[in-house]
């Protein structure tokens, strides 16, 4: 068994080197952030005060980061992990990065002496607590092959995709995927509801039809009709605004890169945006819902019970 640092305790961190812990690994955390430290602790996780002190003789270092300026002072920072790591420790980034820091990450790591493998995931706070997360890996071969033992413990599925940067690379087009389809469950929703379709009723057409998709299964827009959707609890976020215009700018600017043209990855993107500018950054990306609506209203949603920014 392996001795595993984990950097970053939030809703996906926790439940992941959870699970790590229950493959009988030791596994060290650290997070400012005193409650996602209680619930680490109660995972059996053993919570430490620096990053210093997670890795001191770690075998495997995780990062589980929300931007890319957090993953770059996290390990190039005074007392981040390349100045305190052993430079045997294999390095896993799980956070959602741009191409460029994913590849200042590697280049940096390898300068460094240590290896690096880009390891972003899909599957949401559900799949973080069922252990069944997709794990794309970005790196050098063997490096690669050694995570993809250690991520075992917390994924539903692996896949080795290539060499540097080939995972974020998979997860920002896959993201970019997922929020263009959320649009279109967003407005297909409310035209349904428009023309008199019982939401239930409809869900059930669409689910075994052309117009099944991850978002639909998952975050259906309308109260009662999907036990996971935000809808049910005011749009409380499982996957936040922030965060989804976060990724898809990522997504965006690679493509920019390469003189694509994505033009509905780009509305979506300034609905985002709209909302984060309404103080909606805090609730669930499926609050674009509200501007398919006639009038900005939508079935489970009270602007006034909380709006967080």
């Amino acid at each position: 068994m392996a001795t595993i640092a984990w950097i970053g305790l939030g809703h996906m961190g926790t439940p992941m080197a959870g699970h790590l812990v229950a493959a009988g690994h030791e596994v060290r955390g650290v997070d400012p952030v005193p409650e996602a430290r209680a619930a680490a602790s109660a995972r059996d996780i053993r919570v430490v005060d620096s990053i210093a002190e997670a890795v001191d003789g770690a075998d495997a270092v995780f990062t589980s980061l929300p931007r890319n300026e957090h993953v770059r002072e996290v390990y190039g920072g005074d007392g981040g992990v390349w100045a305190t790591a052993p430079s045997s420790a294999l390095l896993l980034d799980t956070s959602t990065v741009d191409v460029v820091t994913s590849r200042f990450c590697h280049e940096q790591s390898d300068a460094r002496g240590f290896r690096f493998v880009d390891s972003p995931i899909s599957g949401g706070i559900a799949g973080a607590e069922a252990g069944s997360l997709t794990f794309m890996l970005g790196g050098d071969a063997a490096a690669v092959s050694e995570a993809m033992v250690l991520v075992e413990p917390m994924a539903g599925h692996v896949f080795e995709l290539g060499g540097p940067t080939m995972g974020i690379a998979a997860k920002l087009a896959n993201n970019l995927m997922l929020f263009v389809s959320l649009l279109g469950v967003a407005e297909g929703a409310q035209l349904a509801a428009s023309l008199g379709l019982d939401p239930h009723k409809f869900y059930a057409v669409a689910s075994v039809s052309s117009g099944d998709s991850w978002p639909l299964r998952t975050w259906y827009p309308a109260p009662g009709v999907v036990s996971t959707s935000p809808a049910n609890r005011n749009f409380d976020a499982t996957f936040t605004t922030v965060l989804a215009e976060k990724d898809l700018s990522f997504a965006l600017a690679a493509g920019e890169q390469g003189g694509l043209h994505l033009p509905a990855a780009q509305i979506a993107l300034a609905q985002f945006e709209q909302l984060i500018d309404e103080g909606y950054g805090g609730k669930d990306c499926s609050l674009i819902v509200k501007y398919a609506s006639a009038d900005g209203r939508v079935a489970g949603f009270d602007p006034e019970h909380d709006r967080s920014a």
